[in-house]
Order: structure tokens, then sequence, then C-alpha cells
């Protein structure tokens, strides 16, 4: 596959970083328009009290409002399972087109089954406004953009690169953080040392944006790298580790990780597109399956 890659176009990113689940979202606007898209909302929820509401949100909400952006995506890089998305509420408050990869399908039917959703709940992605397949083409104002199939992490991970900016999810971490675990139901450390390659061979000078950052070491928060500076220091793919390399290294570094603290209610949520599902007589409601994950 040969991607339309356009280092000439130059979008501005804005991050926007949630300390409850270190998670970074952005707001990604065109210089030539109004037009802007948001990669990887949070919708903020009181796991122990099952309150949600909306901080964050509403954060990226006022940010366009003020600049009188226009909204034209919601772009989800994948189903996270460490945070809930709020697309829907975004949407409702300012439009836009909510996207996601099309393996978003074998998402569904696993944790479909996982926490036994009926016949009710499609499995077709069709809770989304637009699938991506590998290639695929979009616009934001007047910016080409488009999408990479990046799987591993999860089957349906996309990259989003928009001019010289790439959007990478969990694929990658900044180069002292290295990689995202490869052990959740459909993922693979093999499939995810591939991706990453496809990532790397992006021209060195893209920008790099990451979904997540722990500041290991205690270093402050980051988000923003190259594909230069992953080539030489990623610490599990950088400065030529081999996949047999980084497939011992995942499998075994992935056995020692917990469960994110908010895997249950992430997957029910996001499958849905960042919908809470209900429960027959339509109140909110999340499941907690036993020892199914």
């Amino acid at each position: 596959m040969t991607y339309p890659v356009n280092m000439t176009i130059k979008p501005d990113v804005e991050a926007f970083f949630d300390e409850a689940t270190n998670t970074i979202s952005y707001i990604v606007k065109d210089p030539t328009s109004n037009a802007c898209a948001i990669i990887d909302s949070v919708m903020d929820i009181d796991y122990a009290a099952g309150r949600i509401t909306y901080e964050h949100a509403d954060e990226l909400i006022a940010r366009i409002e003020e600049c009188g952006c226009e909204l034209q995506w919601i772009i989800e890089t994948h189903v996270h399972a460490d945070h809930l998305s709020a697309a829907p509420y975004i949407q409702e408050k300012l439009g836009g087109k909510i996207g996601v990869g099309a393996k978003i399908m074998v998402v569904q039917d696993t944790f479909g089954k996982i926490f036994n959703e009926g016949t009710e709940f499609q499995r077709d992605g069709s809770q989304f406004d637009k699938l991506f397949e590998d290639g695929d083409t979009y616009k934001i104002g007047n910016m080409d953009a488009f999408a990479i199939y990046t799987p591993g992490h999860t089957p349906a991970c996309m990259t989003h690169v928009i001019g010289n900016a790439a959007f990478v999810g969990d694929t990658l971490f900044m180069p002292d953080g290295g990689s995202a675990r490869a052990d959740f139901p459909g993922g693979d450390a093999g499939t995810l040392y591939d991706s990453i390659q496809k990532v790397l061979s992006l021209p060195d000078d893209m920008r790099l944006f990451m979904c997540h950052d722990y500041g290991p070491n205690g270093r402050d928060i980051q988000w923003e790298t190259t594909v230069a500076e992953e080539k030489a220091h990623n610490i599990h793919v950088g400065a030529g580790k081999t996949r047999e390399e980084f497939i011992k290294f995942r499998t075994e570094r992935d056995a020692q990780l917990a469960m994110p603290r908010l895997i249950i209610p992430s997957l029910q949520v996001n499958m849905r597109a960042g919908e809470i599902p209900t429960d027959k007589d339509g109140k909110p409601m999340l499941k907690v399956p036993v020892n199914m994950l």
C-alpha cells in the first residue's frame, strides 16, 4: 500500500491531557479554514459511584466555540480499554462525523459475546458514521487526511495521518515509553510490531502524537515526537530491534500487567461509539462479566 503523504500540509494541533486516564485528546485545525477534527475524546466517569460527567469534553467544546471552528470529524483511533469516549456528547453539541476503523465489527463481535449482549446490539459498526479501511482518505477543510491500518494492540487500531502529523493511538508511546500491550482479545505482539514498522516507514520528520503518556521515570507528561526519534530511541522497537526480540519482550511484559482500571465500562461504551448501554427499561446500565477478561 502506498499512502498519500503530503508533508507540506501543517495542521495546527492542540493537546488536552486527562490526568485521570493519562489520555491525550487533540483538536486538529486546518490553518487555511475554520475546519477542525477531534481525536480520542474522553468522557469522565467516577466508576465507584457509577457517575458520568463531561468536564473534559466541555473543555474541547469550549475551545472549538472560542475559535469559531467547525467540527467536521470526531475520530477514534481504536476502541479504547482505559477511557470512555465522549463522541456522541460532542457530536450533539457541535456536529461532525464519528469515525473508527472498519475492523470495529471484529471488536463488537468479540466483546458482544463477553458482555452477553443480545441481538439488539448491532455488530455491524452502524453506531459510527464512517468505518475507515486501510488507505481511506478524507478531508478536514482543505486538508487531506488518510488512515493506516495498524492492528496489534486491538484488531481495529488505525493511525490517522493529517499532513505532517500522525495520530498513532496506542500503537506507539513516547520513545522512553515503548509500545502498548498486545494481550487483549484480538491483540497480537507480532502484528503490533508489523504495524509499528508501517508508522516508522513514514518520513523521518513526520510529527507523531501519542494517545497516552505515563511520565516514565518521573518525567513530565509528553505527547509529541517524530518518526526519526522513535526509530533511534524507542526502547521496545528502536535501534533495529528485531520482530522476534519484540514478541518475546512484549509477551513476557504483558503477562505481568494488570487489566486497565476502566476496561469494563470502557469496552461496553466505546464499542457503541460512546453511547452508554441501557437495561430493558431504557436506564443507563453497565455489566460486569466475571472471569471473562
